[in-house]
């Protein structure tokens, strides 16, 4: 669902979306417009989650930050969900770091204000809970993925993944932030930056990736692409039991 012009509602973002017209006038109240700058840190690992972000566009990464420095990614979340949630309801602390990789803009409301979004509305609450499992399901997939899969797979995948969030085919991306995101280093990525521009899949310079062949990328990237574009793809198209409801 995209936004309308005249339309105040920012049904840009998936979950926000399944919020009734009804409810939308009282519940928009408790929402805040904030903007997504890249390399932006929401949370670092320990800090209360006091706030909860709902993006409408760009891109925001879940990354594991060990002891000694290195990190990597093991979840996105673009526009069909929601960064900061607590599972218990009350204000845990970040377990992740969380990160804008992806400039763009979000809803922010406080953990209390995103409890009282989910027990005002039914439909929402549902939406919530199945965003839930799919942003398990994803980030499972992802930490088998850096696990197994080689570094060239590996990025063809995060290219696509990032690429499905993005308007455009332009991602501004550097590669110190890539190998961040692929737990591996730099020198790894400009080999295989180098190689997918060699191939004419992709064209790299000035911090920008350029996407010229999709396709291509997809015949690279690893099965874990298409599953968790399939996870997420789904999000959209489902028609949720509870919305009958409100």
């Amino acid at each position: 669902m995209i936004d309308q012009p005249d339309s105040p509602w920012p049904s840009r973002n998936l979950l926000l979306a399944r919020i009734a017209p009804k409810d939308q006038a009282a519940l928009g109240k408790l929402l805040t417009p904030v903007t997504l700058e890249m390399g932006q840190v929401l949370y670092e690992p320990g800090q209360p989650l006091e706030h909860v972000y709902l993006p409408t566009s760009g891109m925001i990464s879940l990354v594991v930050v060990m002891k000694d420095g290195r990190r990597a990614e093991t979840g996105a979340i673009g526009r069909e969900g929601a960064a900061g949630m607590s599972a218990s309801g009350y204000v845990d602390e970040a377990f992740t770091c969380y990160v804008v990789q992806i400039p763009g803009a979000a809803q922010r409301c406080t953990a209390a204000a995103f409890e009282d979004l989910v027990d005002g509305s039914t439909r929402f609450c549902s939406a919530v809970s199945r965003y839930r499992d799919v942003l398990t399901r994803t980030s499972l997939q992802a930490v088998a993925c850096n696990a197994l899969h080689d570094t060239m797979r590996r990025c063809a995948r995060w290219i696509l993944t990032t690429h499905d969030r993005t308007e455009g085919d332009k991602l501004p991306i550097t590669q110190e932030f890539l190998a961040g995101m692929l737990g591996v280093k730099r020198n790894a990525v400009s080999v295989v930056a180098r190689e997918l521009q060699a191939q004419g899949l992709i064209e790299y310079s000035r911090g920008k990736i350029n996407v010229i062949d999709r396709p291509g990328l997809l015949k690279i990237a690893c099965d874990c692409y298409q599953i968790i574009h399939n996870e997420v793809d789904k999000l959209s198209s489902e028609r949720l039991s509870s919305e009958c409801d409100d």
